[in-house]
């Protein structure tokens, strides 16, 4: 598993995105994670539309080392 780099959060809002692109990206970033938790923010029954926050402590590294960049 590839180190999750302060860099990448712009790729995980870029839409559309497909599911497993996101998912990739989402678990790189837990992966990479000391702390995490999810929390729903909302759901719509009607439409199937739900809203997700994550929050957590990405484990350091450092970001000088360019011998593990992708």
């Amino acid at each position: 598993m590839v180190k999750f780099r302060y860099q990448n959060f712009p790729a995980i809002e870029r839409t559309p995105s497909s599911p497993a692109a996101l998912q990739y990206r989402l678990t790189e970033l837990l992966y990479n994670s000391t702390t995490c938790k999810c929390k729903v923010d909302s759901v719509n029954p009607n439409t199937g539309e739900y809203r997700i926050v994550l929050q957590g402590t990405l484990d350091y590294w450092d970001e000088s080392d360019t011998t593990n960049n992708p």
